[in-house]
């Protein structure tokens, strides 16, 4: 059913569709059916090859080009016919497994055949490795956007290395970094995340329905089913897990959820801290033209792109933490609870996805303002008491640390008032006339190398 997107109650398919569009391949209603046709197609064509013995496993050339052919793509109509079937019998996966067989009878299955779609299978069968296998594809794609974020964090990093800014610390003025350096940090932060969210391994279980293959030995006890279930699950490039109750304990759904999670909350920190600097006036956004910032002050461009980004990576948090806290819990050998809330696994990748193009709108827009961020530098010699004091430290004079407090601790200092504290001081000429000559804006240690990727010593 279409329905138009002013009247879409959740802003994915109305306000936002088209950011979120190639999610749909992943987390709609359509996606999940087409993926449970494929999955029952593939477990008849496991089982024509692995169990012989069985009466309806040899398949005629048109049942087994068909059977390949559901595996492949089930084709465009299928996911309403499957909803129509569902609507008669009121189960989903009942009514994939009937559009199979009938797929299968209009080119001539037999009886026999027939029979073997959904053996031995309860419906978590095919639904894990469904989910498994939709949520594989999309960690590609969400692999491949939060990249791009990554990418522009490193290019901003290594164009701005040089350019001296005053830190903050608990909000007050402390020793300078570079802005290039603070992309930098943020680009380091994002990697690991990225790389924990490649590194889940994502599991499937076949098994039956209690995860004993009670009917698969009643049926056909021969058969080697451990080895069976193992070559087929990992033919889906999927991890086998042996050890299951009905449903497969979600253990790693949990995990994907809190390394997407994590790269969101990395991400919050740093919309955060940009619409601080943004505050400040240490980065200006470029001016789109035709765009208005505010309904009624007409020179306002306002940091909308990080606070929509903001705003969206909490509403996927918070159901990602959810999912994360609640699928691998399930009462005894299986309830039903986990189900509504895997379909809700798109919202939360939707959201995601929309808060990673917000921030790269954002990002896109930022310019430095070069002359702000050095004014804030100029007023800030007080800084500079670290740098004196650890010289002096390293001099081995005493009490370093509690001649800069009583310098510097809450009162202004400009240059010629530290040049003079400076010229007192029990150091050789050279050490003086060193920190004589240093500024805060000279004052940045090894931020430049390490914003562009250059060792630290």
């Amino acid at each position: 059913m279409d329905i138009d997107s002013l009247d879409a109650i959740s802003p994915l398919d109305g306000r936002y569709a088209a950011a979120v569009a190639p999610l749909r391949a992943y987390f709609s209603e359509a996606a999940l059916i087409r993926e449970r046709v494929r999955v029952e197609a593939l477990w008849l064509l496991q089982l024509s090859q692995s169990v012989p013995a069985l009466p309806g496993s040899a398949l005629s050339a048109a049942v087994r080009e068909e059977a390949l052919a559901l595996s492949r793509e089930p084709g465009p109509n299928a996911a309403a016919q499957i909803k129509t079937i569902e609507a008669r019998i009121n189960h989903d996966v009942k009514a994939v497994e009937y559009l199979v067989r009938e797929r299968l009878t209009a080119v001539g299955a037999t009886a026999a055949n027939l029979e073997l779609v959904h053996f031995g299978c309860t419906s978590e069968d095919i639904n894990n490795l469904s989910y498994a296998r939709l949520m594989l594809a999309a960690r590609d794609h969400l692999l491949a956007e939060s990249a791009a974020v990554l990418k522009a964090l490193q290019e901003l990093a290594r164009a701005h290395a040089a350019l001296p800014m005053l830190s903050r610390t608990h909000g007050q003025p402390a020793s300078p970094t570079t802005l290039g350096k603070e992309f930098a940090n943020v680009a380091a932060r994002l990697a690991r995340a990225r790389d924990r969210l490649q590194a889940v391994a994502l599991l499937g279980k076949w098994n039956g329905a209690v995860g004993n293959f009670n009917a698969h030995v009643a049926a056909a006890p021969q058969a080697d089913w451990l080895a069976i279930s193992r070559e087929f699950v990992s033919a889906q490039q999927l991890q086998w897990n042996a050890l299951t109750t009905q449903i497969e304990p979600h253990d790693w759904i949990a995990e994907y959820c809190d390394a997407l999670a994590s790269i969101n909350v990395v991400l919050i920190d740093l919309s955060r801290d940009l619409w601080g600097y943004i505050s400040l006036g240490y980065l200006r956004q470029r001016a789109v033209a035709g765009e208005v910032g505010s309904s009624t002050m007409p020179h306002k461009v306002n940091p909308i792109d990080f606070e929509n980004a903001e705003g969206n990576f909490g509403i996927a948090n918070a159901l990602l933490r959810h999912f994360s806290d609640k699928l691998p819990i399930s009462r005894w050998q299986r309830d039903l609870t986990d189900s509504t809330v895997l379909r809700n696994l798109g919202v939360a990748c939707g959201h995601t996805l929309i808060g990673w193009k917000a921030l790269q709108r954002g990002l896109n827009k930022l310019a430095p303002d070069a002359a702000r961020i050095a004014a804030d530098l100029n007023e800030a010699w007080e800084v500079l008491g670290e740098a004196v004091q650890t010289v002096l430290r390293a001099a081995g004079v005493p009490n370093g640390y509690e001649l800069l407090k009583d310098f510097t601790r809450g009162q202004r200092i400009d240059q010629k008032a530290l040049q003079q504290f400076v010229a007192g001081l029990p150091l050789d000429a050279s050490q003086r006339a060193r920190l004589a000559a240093l500024t805060p804006a000279d004052y940045v240690g090894l931020a430049r190398g390490l914003a562009e990727g250059l060792p630290a010593a």
